[in-house]
């Protein structure tokens, strides 16, 4: 699925607000594990999917995965985060939670505003 700048834009303002507002923290996620950014939060196409799973590829995500990635399990996981390229795989492995999620606030505030100086066509 073809997902537009202004699809990408959504989906990155709300993911952003699911963050700042905690959403990765609430009660009602799984206390029992750890929550995964993008994975965990209502902006994923499996969030809550108990039937077959919708390929990541229709997600909105995929356009900032590299092409290496795009056939890892969890795709969004193996997005560059900042200039050294810092991604989620790495992060829950050597990161805290707070760490991670300032990361991935920074990246969302980042690309969100290179998105909104794009020029429309």
């Amino acid at each position: 699925m073809l997902q537009t700048d202004k699809d990408v834009l959504k989906t990155l303002h709300e993911e952003l607000a699911f963050l700042e507002l905690g959403g990765y923290r609430s009660p009602q996620q799984a206390a029992w594990r750890p929550q995964f950014i993008f994975e965990d939060s209502p902006t994923c196409l499996n969030f809550r999917n108990l039937g077959k799973r919708v390929p990541c590829s229709d997600c909105a995500l995929m356009e900032f995965v590299p092409e290496g990635s795009k056939q890892e399990r969890f795709p969004c996981r193996h997005i560059p985060l900042d200039d050294s390229g810092l991604t989620l795989d790495f992060l829950y492995r050597t990161a805290t939670e707070e760490e991670a999620h300032a990361l991935v606030a920074n990246w969302l505030k980042k690309t969100i505003a290179e998105l909104e100086r794009k020029p429309v066509p």
